[in-house]
């Protein structure tokens, strides 16, 4: 026996569960790769030969179009839930109520108990020409006609923000709370405004929170399916429905696969870049 698990003997037992989830995940990614470099035999489950001919195929226009979506969707999915999510939980971290933190926290964290198809279902009922939105618009004189919300990007990036809230909130409630609020007392005893110390001294140093919740938020958003395919009914195209249409409707496995590994380069290749980029503001938050 190591001196390490002399030490912690537990740690096997903590381990394994870890080491089998990663090897399945090796295991199939193998599996995806070992599909992309074989060739698509037509009418046919079994895969033809050795080729390169896959990747070739991520050059046409509509594979193009629904890569650029993604990491468009992505992006503008993860700003809109940062600038939602960091006032609720600014204020789930300074509120001094009880019951008004616990409210906040329920209300905030409750979705993550809904399973995606749910959450999804419920804004088809939302989101819909009859639903909540537009017949409130109507009854409120705002609008004559409903607005298409339903099979549009915006309802696709409305219905996402709802799924990556409480994993924001999560993460700048994290953030914020670890800030020393001797900083803030510093700078107003300094003559600085509530306004301006949350500024110059909140803001910047909750920056690893915001960024860490910005990465993570575009990555859950990257992988979502049931939200893009049913909000989006077909018409607002992403790498993972269009994954599934080559895969499941036209059982072209090869394709399906090469485009798999084309959208998890792209967006480890997107995070990277977004770290790299947000590297200053993170510096900003080293106390």
């Amino acid at each position: 026996m190591t001196p390490a698990i002399r030490r912690r003997p537990f740690l096997p037992l903590f381990v394994t569960p870890a080491v089998l989830v990663a090897a399945a995940i090796v295991a199939a990614m193998v599996a995806i790769l070992r599909y992309s470099l074989h060739a698509y035999v037509p009418g046919s489950l079994d895969v033809g030969g050795l080729t390169l001919e896959n990747f070739t195929d991520l050059g046409r226009p509509i594979v193009l179009r629904a890569l650029r979506d993604t990491v468009l969707i992505c992006f503008e999915t993860a700003l809109i839930t940062l600038v939602v999510g960091y006032p609720v939980a600014y204020a789930l971290v300074r509120t001094r109520s009880v019951l008004l933190k616990s409210v906040i926290l329920v209300t905030a964290v409750t979705p993550l108990f809904l399973g995606e198809v749910v959450r999804t279902y419920a804004w088809t009922v939302v989101l819909g020409n009859s639903g909540f939105v537009n017949a409130t618009l109507r009854q409120f004189g705002l609008i004559e006609r409903p607005i298409q919300l339903m099979f549009t990007e915006l309802g696709v990036i409305i219905a996402l923000v709802h799924v990556t809230l409480p994993v924001m909130v999560i993460m700048l409630a994290a953030a914020l709370a670890h800030i020393d609020r001797d900083y803030e007392r510093a700078a107003q005893s300094l003559g600085a405004g509530p306004v301006r110390a949350f500024l110059t001294v909140t803001l910047p140093l909750s920056m690893p929170g915001v960024v860490a919740g910005f990465t993570t938020a575009f990555a859950w958003t990257f992988s979502a399916f049931a939200t893009p395919q049913v909000i989006g009914g077909g018409k607002v195209g992403v790498v993972s429905t269009l994954v599934y249409q080559l895969g499941l409707s036209s059982f072209n496995f090869p394709v399906a696969a090469s485009l798999s590994l084309a959208g998890l380069v792209l967006a480890l290749g997107t995070m990277w870049l977004v770290r790299r980029a947000a590297r200053p503001l993170e510096a900003l938050g080293g106390h």
